[in-house]
């Protein structure tokens, strides 16, 4: 049996790297994919954006009628745009949705829990396996290492990306800070320039760089006194944030209405 996907924003880099790889697995089927009615992209054929044969399928600017037949919807976008589409999810049998977007205000994800009372959502700033295992690692080290240990963070996107700290980087700062017992709203610190004074303890800094077409880079470091030591992980192709949303896509079509995250998918 396979399982019916709808792709927002399927002319987007993520729309584009979700229809090759779900084209190149026979456990999904493609039943549609949405893009703005006034930009380029509307009504081309969703097989001919990923450049692959045609899938005799178009792009609709009705999230609704993209899902008609979808078991599940995927959503890389923007936060309004995302909401729109859950919205009108209403009107489908779509079951499950998997939301990669990031840049949601506290409003804004207080209505993507709402939506996860009717249908099961898999929501995660990143759907890369291996960044969920250094989310792993990051909590259990702040669990062990005392306040003297700093926690920086430092993520690289492409020039292109508009909502900074990433997704990624906030998952990964909200493992450290849920290591030390804390809310990160408690610990994070705002952006270092000018004359800050000296660096406060316990507390989780971010730095942020954009430029070219970097996929995704980021770096976790424990500073002490006399040593440091640093995570890291580098997303080589676009194509790993694909499979772990296909992977939750499947795992999200069994599973009762709810909220969830990649640890759930892959049960850490």
């Amino acid at each position: 049996m396979t399982l019916s996907i709808a792709i927002a924003g399927a002319a987007g880099r993520m729309g584009r790297a979700l229809i090759r790889a779900a084209s190149d697995d026979p456990r999904f089927e493609i039943c549609g994919g949405t893009e703005r009615r006034e930009g380029q992209f509307f009504g081309a054929d969703l097989g001919a954006l990923a450049g692959l044969a045609p899938l005799f399928m178009t792009t609709s600017d009705a999230a609704d009628h993209a899902a008609e037949r979808a078991d599940v919807w995927i959503d890389f976008t923007t936060p309004d745009a995302t909401l729109h589409a859950l919205d009108m999810l209403r009107g489908t049998s779509t079951r499950a949705a998997i939301v990669g977007t990031t840049g949601f205000t506290a409003e804004q994800e207080a209505q993507v829990a709402e939506h996860a009372r009717r249908i099961a959502i898999v929501r995660s700033g990143n759907f890369s396996l291996g960044v969920n295992l250094l989310a792993a690692l990051v909590e259990q080290a702040a669990s062990k290492l005392g306040a003297g240990w700093d926690i920086e963070i430092t993520e690289a996107h492409h020039r292109r990306k508009v909502d900074a700290p990433s997704g990624t980087a906030l998952l990964l700062g909200e493992a450290a800070a849920h290591g030390r017992g804390k809310p990160l709203n408690e610990l994070r610190l705002p952006p270092y320039d000018g004359a800050t004074g000296a660096r406060p303890e316990g507390k989780i800094g971010f730095s942020v760089i954009r430029g070219g077409g970097i996929v995704g880079e980021h770096d976790v470091r424990f500073a002490a006194e006399r040593e440091v030591l640093t995570f890291s992980h580098q997303a080589l192709d676009r194509a790993v944030f694909a499979d772990g949303a296909l992977a939750a896509a499947l795992w999200a079509a069994e599973q009762p209405a709810g909220l969830y995250s990649m640890r759930d998918v892959l049960g850490l």
